[in-house]
């Protein structure tokens, strides 16, 4: 193990520390960190299809050409095109594909073609130990949040929430990829300030704070959706001592409300030392006689847990995105709405 490495992992055990003592024993301990290869110009992108088909050529085209122009080789899966119904082929193409990335020497990195669905049908297909032989960059989002918090639960290996292939790569998100993955940079993330456009005072990515204060702990999430749906297996992110972050889109309040609740009887939301809300994109109130608001549900759930919040980062499916770390020790102040990654997350 690397002195950089070895500090991590002592830093990452040392966050946990506080909610050790409370006597709660996880179905599996959190693994030693495992950092991946920092991704350069000219390295090998692997590109894989787990969550969901692209039915036509010119998003893959666009795709590829994008990854390109950041500086890189695309190699695609052989089921990178394949379809089987919404899929990109069976379960066991689609895990044999992202198995065969990792095991590939000759690819530096492995990135998701698209979001969409399928995820959990091979979370636990994946080769665990290869993957922790053979750490290399692994990132996607939405569906991705699966198969990102099962790696890293299973290995230790820090991946990354992180626009998809088929994302709009524009300058924001192009910055704060490659300050994290490429520049082996550890970033302040913080909304942009003063983008007032026609308003008399900014309206677009506000920060809101539900409760103050400081916290440090490894960062955790991603969709809320799909994170709720690995409640109670192996492949449930360690929150102890956690920073969470979430972020949904589509969905009724209701059911948002319903998914926390299933975060919070899973007894994850009492271990968290602080909490990210990303953006809520078209979370809207459901059929029925009436509903709270997203305001109400937050408040619900996140106040009592005492530990600092803050809602509106950008985080999420939405145009301008930050690269999350999966794994990376933070720092969140909840009064300024930020998060400060304590350490290079790549080697």
């Amino acid at each position: 193990m690397t002195l950089q490495r070895r500090q991590f992992a002592q830093a990452l055990s040392a966050a946990a520390a506080g909610t050790l003592a409370l006597g709660t024993t996880p179905a599996q301990a959190r693994p030693a960190a495992l950092l991946p290869r920092r991704l350069q110009p000219g390295d090998t992108l692997g590109l894989v299809a787990p969550a969901h088909a692209v039915h036509e050529r010119e998003p893959i085209a666009i795709a590829v050409e994008a990854l390109q122009a950041l500086g890189f080789k695309v190699k695609e899966s052989p089921g990178l095109r394949a379809r089987r119904g919404q899929f990109a082929g069976s379960p066991a193409q689609r895990a044999a594909d992202l198995n065969a990335m990792f095991a590939d020497d000759s690819v530096a990195g492995i990135l998701a073609l698209t979001g969409g669905s399928g995820c959990n049908h091979i979370v636990d297909k994946l080769d665990y130990r290869l993957i922790a032989a053979k750490p290399k960059f692994f990132g996607g989002f939405s569906d991705l949040t699966s198969l990102i918090n099962a790696i890293h639960q299973q290995t230790g290996l820090v991946t990354f929430h992180a626009p998809v292939a088929v994302s709009e790569w524009n300058p924001f998100s192009v910055a704060h990829f490659k300050a994290l993955v490429m520049n082996a940079e550890a970033p302040l993330l913080k909304n942009p300030a003063g983008e007032r456009g026609d308003n008399l005072v900014q309206k677009d990515d506000r920060i809101s704070t539900l409760r103050g204060g400081r916290a440090r702990g490894p960062l955790l999430g991603g969709n809320l959706a799909v994170l709720a749906s690995l409640a109670g297996t192996p492949y449930f992110p360690d929150c102890r001592g956690a920073i969470l972050f979430l972020e949904e889109i589509n969905e009724y309040i209701y059911r948002v409300d319903r998914m926390l609740s299933t975060l919070r009887l899973s007894g994850a939301l009492g271990q968290l030392a602080g909490v990210v809300i990303g953006k809520f994109t078209k979370c809207e109130p459901g059929d029925g006689f009436g509903s709270l608001t997203l305001d109400e549900v937050f408040d619900d759930y996140f106040l009592p847990l005492n530990v600092p919040v803050y809602r509106g980062a950008m985080i999420g499916h939405i145009r301008r995105k930050f690269t999350m770390p999966v794994g990376a020790l933070a720092e969140i102040d909840a009064d300024a709405g930020t998060l400060q990654i304590l350490q290079p997350v790549v080697r």
